[in-house]
């Protein structure tokens, strides 16, 4: 039984006893690792967007044979049985520059994409928004459109692992917020850590497979990330699905318990709210839940938390008011901490000076590779 020729030659784990591969060989031909149902909608289009410039991978193209028949490889390590897990998205390559993006199905005439196009238009450093490269029409469907981003990367994976991390990102998603109310928008309680993006080329400069996230392209073998620190990470709002706009001189309202963050005290089917204080309990909640109470010295986040989610709206500082905030807290930081590793509340103290060695050494190793290169 053969291999498939590759650049590299394929790790034990990817590689199965003859039992193995008759038990493959039976299953491949059941269609256990046929296209589902959702996933025929992306390959119905796959001419379509190769037309358009957007190559789709090989297990949506034509006629598709799985890479694996005829090898002793395991299927789940052959790039073309990994399965999409968002079917509204597609990662595709375009074919002019060879970058990834992303491609949504989406009903058209929808908030979403006026909301979307509108931030796509503004050129400010500010501008924490996705944008949207290109707007195609939906082939089959006339109440559907196909948008086209950059492709990102789930702004938690990697973990934060440093201080300057947790202040990079509060301070890019501080400023992406005060761009989207200056401008009258509300995100709408949809403020998540899956709504929060990163392009994270510079961490996988050799990049990385779009949706088996911690493999290499070939979708086989396992990749590590560089450190975020001394790299240039951007941050992205995404999905504005359940976001308003709203004409100068309008007063905010909004009504609904929608949204990710169920944690907001105003929502309501019956009273109205304002959203734009709706965004900045969540954005406080976020910073709360993901970095003050998982790490110990997060402390000079505790003034900023406090003035986003006090339970009364009108009690809450503004976008404005809290960048201003911030850039008070990030001035009076110890610029040497920016590279303090994060410690997890109540990680032991043996297990901590191990870590903070580790964690040392590998800053070391990453600066003098750096230095290398």
């Amino acid at each position: 039984m053969s291999t498939n020729p590759t650049s590299r030659k394929p790790p034990i784990y990817a590689v199965l006893s003859d039992a193995a591969v008759e038990r493959q060989v039976r299953m491949t031909a059941e269609g256990v690792y046929d296209l589902a149902p959702s996933e025929v909608f992306w390959q119905q289009r796959q001419q379509y967007l190769e037309e358009a410039g957007y190559s789709l991978r090989p297990r949506y193209r034509p006629n598709w044979r799985p890479s694996w028949i005829g090898t002793n490889l395991a299927p789940r390590y052959c790039e073309d049985s990994i399965l999409l897990t968002d079917y509204q998205v597609m990662d595709a390559t375009c074919i002019a520059t060879n970058e990834l993006v992303a491609i949504k199905s989406f009903t058209k005439d929808t908030e979403e994409l006026q909301i979307a196009q509108f931030f796509s238009s503004i050129k400010d450093p500010t501008n924490h928004c996705v944008p949207v490269h290109q707007m195609l029409p939906d082939p089959f469907d006339h109440e559907k459109a196909l948008m086209v981003m950059p492709y990102l990367r789930p702004c938690n994976n990697p973990d934060w692992s440093t201080l300057g991390d947790v202040v990079d990102f509060v301070t890019q998603t501080l400023e992406g917020l005060t761009f989207m109310h200056r401008h009258r928008v509300a995100h709408c309680s949809d403020i998540s850590i899956p709504n929060i993006m990163m392009d994270a080329k510079p961490l996988y400069p050799d990049g990385h497979h779009p949706v088996r996230l911690n493999f290499a392209p070939d979708g086989m073998h396992r990749v590590t990330p560089l450190p975020r620190a001394g790299r240039s990470i951007r941050y992205y709002y995404i999905d504005f699905g359940l976001a308003l706009q709203f004409q100068p001189g309008v007063t905010p309202t909004a009504l609904g318990r929608v949204g990710r963050d169920r944690e907001v005290p105003e929502l309501s089917d019956t009273v109205p709210y304002d959203p734009l204080k709706v965004d900045i309990f969540a954005l406080g909640h976020l910073y709360s839940q993901e970095f003050e109470k998982k790490y110990d010295s997060m402390e000079f986040l505790i003034p900023l938390i406090e003035l986003m989610t006090r339970r009364e709206p009108t009690e809450r500082a503004d976008a404005e008011q809290l960048l201003l905030k911030w850039e008070e807290i990030r001035r009076d930081l110890n610029k040497s901490s920016f590279r303090w590793r994060l410690a997890p509340k109540g990680e032991p103290a043996i297990e901590r000076v191990l870590n903070d060695t580790v964690a040392v050494a590998w800053h070391g190793i990453s600066h003098l590779k750096s230095l290398v290169s």
